[in-house]
């Protein structure tokens, strides 16, 4: 039983509207998490037929084919980034999120122009990512394996 000068605010009770917004909002919210992932890959799927039909035949027809393949595999890891982003919005994993900025530093490493230092830091940051992927995110082969 409470004390008279008590209150359900001081008790740690959840009041009818935090009760409404949690229950409410957060369904708005996943909801609108979900269309925006849907949609991501929607145009990842479009972006990937366009790559296919317009830039995968420039590897045989463009003057230089180092130029057409350097194009070509931007627009497959901005692709690659999409998809990864719409996991990132449906299931909130960790794994998602790392993966992700895998593919954004991969893609800023292959952009023509790109300094020594920028190249070593990517490479760093690359590996760097790719150890915190190996040794700190459980993985379902991890989990499986540690059962």
């Amino acid at each position: 039983m409470t004390k008279p000068g008590k209150t359900d605010a001081r008790s740690g009770g959840e009041t009818a509207p935090e009760r409404f917004l949690d229950r409410h909002l957060g369904n708005v919210v996943h909801l609108f998490l979900s269309f925006l992932a849907i949609m991501i890959l929607v145009a990842a799927a479009i972006a990937t037929v366009v790559i296919i039909i317009r830039d995968v035949p420039l590897l045989w027809r463009a003057p230089s084919e180092y130029e057409a393949l350097h194009y070509v595999i931007q627009n497959v890891l901005l692709v690659a980034i999409a998809a990864e982003l719409a996991l990132l919005f449906l299931f909130h994993r960790t794994s998602a999120a790392v993966e992700v900025l895998i593919f954004v530093i991969a893609r800023k490493m292959v952009v023509s122009g790109i300094s020594g230092w920028d190249l070593l830091t990517g490479v760093a940051a690359l590996a760097g990512l790719v150890a915190i992927r190996f040794y700190f995110i459980q993985g379902k082969d991890q989990k499986t394996e540690a059962s």
